[in-house]
């Protein structure tokens, strides 16, 4: 039996009204569908360095107190290969040393500064009735330089120039931290260089465990500040750090670098959490327990990203 005009218009008013209603709700659940979380991925260093802990504290952190954030962690050769990767965006945040910067804006990566964190202290590490006692004694030994990469390779590597011990003078191997306490362990180097915020977890450890030597090197902070740059000071390690016998040693300041191209609240807020939880942080490191917005603001070469800047402003520190 055939359906009248009437029948055939009334199908065609439903299925057109069925069509306009399913069309109407999928807008509606486009619309009421999370949004996708910001990624913040944060380039350290090694598990057993102050980067790391640093990083994983302030991961916790701006997971807990910022909705529609998601933080981690990057275990990373440190503070070269941190500014490449918050350079080309495989990383939002990452620590460096000040002295791994380049200067020549025309060579500088798309990166900006939120704060001056710490200083870095650089270490040279032996066994503790070795026959290192001085840089000097390094000629002709087995030495750890640092993880290709890092930022220890590049002071430490600066260190060996001016005391006239590049090239063959000695011995060298690109060992990360861990690896590096393993192989002076086992005998199969005699000192390693590494560059951390007081103390260094792996080297408290090695300390701990085993007669440990801190060589001083007080007296080559002023050549290294002819030759390569200003950022270096001279700092001391007490012996309450390690319970070995106190030295000098050259320091330089670690800044928390971000992607130039974050947004600016973001940055603000990120800004604001570092400077306000201090206390957790130092929990997790006392070395990220130093900050403080007045000296935080000394980012030189680096500018502050506006984020960064405009919370700083606004809190007059």
């Amino acid at each position: 039996m055939s359906r009248t005009p009437s029948g055939r218009r009334a199908g065609t008013a439903a299925l057109l009204a069925f069509l306009l209603t399913a069309t109407l709700a999928g807008v509606a659940g486009c619309r009421d569908a999370p949004a996708a979380p910001q990624q913040i991925r944060i380039a350290t260093g090694s598990p057993t360095a102050t980067y790391y802990a640093f990083g994983r504290s302030l991961a916790a952190i701006l997971n807990r107190e910022l909705p529609g954030v998601q933080a981690s962690v990057v275990v990373t050769a440190a503070s070269a290969e941190n500014i490449r990767l918050v350079g080309s965006g495989e990383a939002e945040l990452g620590f460096t040393q000040a002295d791994v910067l380049p200067t020549a804006a025309a060579g500088r990566p798309p990166v900006e500064a939120v704060a001056r964190v710490y200083d870095d202290q650089l270490h040279l590490v032996t066994t503790g009735g070795g026959p290192v006692r001085t840089v000097a004694d390094l000629r002709g030994r087995r030495v750890s330089v640092g993880a290709p990469g890092s930022g220890t390779e590049i002071t430490a590597t600066r260190l060996l120039e001016v005391a006239r011990l590049g090239g063959a003078a000695v011995r060298r191997e690109r060992l990360g931290l861990d690896d590096s306490v393993a192989a002076l362990r086992a005998g199969l180097i005699d000192a390693f260089f590494f560059s951390g915020g007081l103390p260094v977890r792996a080297i408290k450890e090695l300390a701990g465990s085993s007669a440990t030597r801190i060589v001083d090197l007080g007296e080559w902070t002023e050549p290294l500040r002819a030759s390569f740059s200003e950022v270096y000071v001279s700092r001391d390690i007490p012996r309450s750090v390690y319970g070995v016998d106190p030295v000098t040693t050259v320091a330089n300041p670690n800044y928390l670098i971000v992607r130039a191209d974050l947004p600016e609240q973001l940055v603000r807020d990120v800004t604001r959490l570092l400077m306000e939880r201090r206390a957790e942080l130092g929990a997790a490191h006392p070395a990220a327990g130093r900050m403080s917005p007045r000296s935080a603001i000394a980012t030189t070469p680096l500018p502050l990203h506006p984020g960064a800047a405009a919370w700083y402003r606004a809190a007059k520190p």
